[in-house]
């Protein structure tokens, strides 16, 4: 039920951001003028695309090709509106200046020209963006009560599925074998297919080199394919699956996971903190992989030093990041949550949806948890 309201509200949205690109941007092009007919069943195509793109996803048919141009479709709808909102804060007042008629007709075809170009770079960009391979993002955050210094190795939002599959998985694993880990971390959506249809796409998993093992935490898009399933076939490729517990990594610190927030809205799997605190070395330092940053407001008095987090994507195309903090506290980045608690915010490895990224480069992240000594 979830999914089909989601398809509803964001199919409703689009055809409003559409209506809104046609009606404040396109239509007051100058240079469009003479093609507003052209430009209206331009706009009925790209509204079409989008509601066939949710219809078919949730149907599971959508071929690759199709997967591609409708999807990307609505990552340029977004983009115009963008602009059209920028072009608006611009023209509306242009026509209260109090210019002659030719001034303002020079400005604004130095408006329109300018926007044009704007939004020719801002998609350009995004594209080149979204097909680049995830940078190597390393951070260093000092421990207390750390031993020994731990290279963590972080991937996440992988969204292996219909455009992104093996050989992408592939090359993220031979990145993260020259990265000399310790510990591999995967916070959830590491995929958008049931385990049925998975096959070998994940097989690269298998190796991966790390001194002690490969951790998983589910992620929202896990549950909508079938979590417990996708469970068992990441256990087949040596990766542990942390479903609200905690392991002991070389004696040096807790390594504890919890199941997703769409845990609580499905009823089953839910996410259990205390649960997965059960047992863990109180002598130790403690690291929380929990797929949602907002799961952190749950912390009240529990002893987490660290938590790795991803979800948002970094907005993925910005500005979408200013929307997505209305829903969570974080977007990318490392921040300080509490004076006990760190937590690092993945800007995802892979995509979904549009193959578009801007101000949000996918990312590995290289974690060098170092002891925090006082001299």
């Amino acid at each position: 039920m979830f999914r089909y309201v989601f398809a509803l509200v964001a199919t409703l949205v689009l055809i409003g951001i559409n209506v809104y690109v046609y009606k404040r941007f396109l239509s007051k092009i100058d240079f469009f003028k003479k093609h507003t007919k052209k430009l209206k069943w331009f706009i009925v195509f790209m509204s079409v695309c989008e509601i066939l793109f949710f219809t078919m996803l949730r149907s599971g048919s959508m071929p690759v090709f199709w997967y591609y141009a409708f999807s990307s479709l609505i990552g340029i709808s977004f983009m115009l509106f963008c602009v059209a909102l920028l072009y608006d804060l611009f023209h509306l007042p242009l026509q209260k200046v109090p210019f002659d008629a030719s001034r303002r007709v020079m400005l604004k075809t130095i408006l329109d020209i300018t926007m044009l170009i704007l939004v020719a770079s801002y998609v350009l960009k995004g594209f080149v963006n979204g097909f680049k391979a995830p940078i190597i993002n390393e951070i260093y955050v000092k421990i207390k009560g750390l031993k020994e210094e731990v290279n963590l190795i972080q991937i996440s939002d992988v969204h292996i599925g219909k455009s992104l599959g093996y050989e992408f998985m592939d090359s993220i694993v031979k990145q993260i074998n020259e990265l000399d880990a310790d510990i591999v971390v995967i916070t959830g959506d590491l995929v958008d297919l049931k385990a049925s249809e998975i096959g070998h796409k994940l097989d690269s998993l298998k190796q991966i080199k790390s001194r002690y093992g490969v951790y998983f935490v589910s992620g929202n898009h896990e549950y909508f394919h079938g979590v417990k399933e996708i469970h068992a076939h990441l256990k087949t490729l040596g990766v542990k699956v942390l479903e609200n517990e905690n392991v002991l990594i070389d004696d040096n610190l807790n390594l504890v996971g919890v199941n997703d927030l769409m845990g609580r809205r499905l009823g089953f799997l839910e996410p259990n903190l205390q649960k997965a605190l059960d047992g863990v070395r109180e002598d130790l330092p403690t690291i929380l992989l929990a797929h949602q940053p907002k799961f952190l407001k749950e912390l009240k008095e529990e002893e987490i030093d660290f938590a790795l987090c991803g979800h948002t994507h970094g907005g993925q195309i910005f500005p979408f990041g200013l929307l997505v903090l209305l829903d969570q506290p974080y977007l990318h980045g490392l921040y300080k949550h509490s004076p006990k608690t760190q937590v690092y915010v993945s800007s995802g490895t892979g995509y979904w949806g549009p193959p578009l990224r801007v101000f949000a480069p996918s990312e590995i992240v290289k974690v060098r948890l170092k002891p925090d000594v006082l001299f």
